[in-house]
C-alpha cells in the first residue's frame, strides 16, 4: 500500500529539514558587540539567540554563496572589511581577517556568484574597492580601487560622491553603484574571472536632481530594477538589460498628503515577485508596500505600514517570503511582521528582537 502525504505536510517537513539563521549587523557606539546570530523559525517567526562576535560598526553584511563565510564592512573613518567563518551547527562566527576598504565609512558589500570576489562601497570617500576572497574565506587587500567624483544640487548632502551600494546584476556580469552624491547609478561590466570592473560605454544612468540614489533591487522574473532615492523619498523603476537602465516610472514612497522630512533607506522585492517594499525614515518611520504589475514591472501603492519603531535603516524578507523583519536603529529593536501573500500587507506578530542599534539583517539557510 502506498502512502501519500498532503502537500502542506511535505512542505512543513522540507522547511524543518533546513535551518534558517538570521545575522544582524549593528552600530557599536552604544553597547553592541558587533554581529549577532539567531535561529529563525519560518513557520512562527520566533527567534533563538545563538551568540555574537565582536567587530566595530558592522553596518552591512554579505554572505558567500556556499553559506560558509560572512563579510562585514566596518563603518569607520578609516574603513575596513572583516571576514568570518560561519558554523552551521551552532550559528557561531569565527573571525578570519580584516583588510582596508580603501576609503572612509564603508556602508555596503556584495559577493560574486562564485564566491571569489567581494566589492565594497565607501560612502564618505566615494570609493569602490574590489577584493579577492581566498579559498579559506579570508580577504585579500583591495586589488582595484575606483574613485568616483562629482556633486549635485543638495549642497549639504551632495557636495561630493557618496557611494551607497555595490549591487551585482542577477547574472553577475555587471555591477550597479548608486551614488547619492552625484544623482547617478554608475554602471560597470565585471570580468568573469578576476572580478575587475570596467565602466560601460554608457557609464551611468541619471536620476532626478537632488534625489539621492541609495539602494537597488531586481525583480526575480522580469528585467526590471527598482531604485530607492533617499533625499526625495521616491522610487525609480527601470527596464534593465545588459548593464543598462531605462527609466519607466518614478513614484513616491510616501502618501500624497505627507509633509514631513524624507529619509528613504532600503528596498526589496518579495521572493515571488508580486510586491515591493521600501523603508522610510525621516518623520515617516514606515514601510511602503507596492503591488507589481507582472507584465510591466510597474508599481501601484498597496499600503503603508508603520515600523513600530524609529529609523528603519534596513529590513529584510525571510527566504520563504513569510516574514518581513525591520531593523529600527534608534529604538534598538527588530520588529517581525508576517506577510499576507495575497495582499502584500503586513501584520505585527508582536515578536521582537532586542539589540542595540540594529542596521542590517541577512540570512543563511543550511541543511
Amino acid at each position: 500500500m502506498k502512502l501519500f502525504l498532503p502537500l502542506s505536510l511535505l512542505l512543513c517537513f522540507s522547511l524543518k529539514a533546513q535551518q534558517y539563521h538570521l545575522l544582524v549587523g549593528t552600530y557599536t557606539n552604544a553597547g553592541s558587540e558587533g554581529i549577532y546570530t539567531y535561529k529563525f523559525d519560518v513557520q512562527t517567526g520566533k527567534t533563538t539567540a545563538n551568540g555574537s562576535v565582536k567587530t566595530t560598526n558592522p553596518s552591512y553584511l554579505a554572505v558567500s554563496p556556499d553559506q560558509k563565510y560572512v563579510f562585514a564592512v566596518n563603518e569607520n573613518d578609516s574603513g575596513t572589511v572583516s571576514a568570518f567563518k560561519f558554523n552551521k551547527e551552532n550559528g557561531a562566527l569565527t573571525f578570519l581577517n580584516t583588510v582596508t576598504s580603501a576609503g572612509a565609512h564603508p556602508c555596503y558589500i556584495s559577493v560574486n556568484k562564485k564566491g571569489t570576489v567581494a566589492v565594497a562601497g565607501n560612502y564618505s570617500s566615494g570609493t569602490i574597492a574590489v577584493m579577492e576572497i581566498r579559498s579559506d574565506g579570508q580577504l585579500s587587500q583591495p586589488k582595484q580601487i575606483i574613485q568616483l567624483k562629482g556633486s549635485s544640487v543638495n549642497r549639504s548632502r551632495q557636495e561630493k560622491s557618496h557611494v551607497h551600494a555595490t549591487v551585482f546584476s542577477p547574472d553577475f556580469r555587471h555591477l550597479l553603484v548608486p551614488d547619492l552624491g552625484t544623482d547617478k547609478v554608475m554602471l560597470y561590466s565585471v570580468a568573469p574571472n578576476s572580478g575587475a570592473l570596467q565602466a560601460m560605454e554608457e557609464p551611468y544612468a541619471d536620476v532626478n536632481a537632488g534625489a539621492g540614489p541609495r539602494h537597488i533591487d531586481f525583480h526575480p522574473k522580469l528585467e526590471i530594477a527598482y531604485l530607492i532615492e533617499e533625499l526625495t523619498g521616491t522610487i525609480s523603476v527601470f527596464k534593465y538589460k545588459e548593464g543598462q537602465l531605462e527609466l519607466l516610472q518614478n513614484t513616491s514612497s510616501h502618501p500624497l498628503s505627507y509633509i514631513g522630512a524624507f529619509g528613504s533607506a532600503d528596498i526589496h522585492v518579495s521572493p515571488d515577485g508580486r510586491f515591493l517594499y521600501a523603508s522610510n525614515r525621516g518623520d515617516a518611520n514606515s514601510i511602503a508596500i507596492f503591488s507589481i504589475d507582472q507584465e510591466t514591472g510597474m508599481l501601484q501603492i498597496a499600503g503603508f505600514q508603520p515600523t513600530l519603531g524609529i529609523h528603519p535603516r534596513n529590513f529584510s524578507i525571510d527566504p520563504t517570503g513569510n516574514f518581513l523583519l525591520v531593523a529600527n536603529r534608534d529604538s534598538d529593536e527588530i520588529v517581525i511582521f508576517r506577510i499576507d501573500k495575497k495582499t502584500g500587507l503586513l501584520d505585527d506578530t508582536k515578536q521582537r528582537i532586542n539589540v542595540s542599534k540594529p542596521v542590517c539583517v541577512k540570512w543563511i539557510v543550511t541543511k
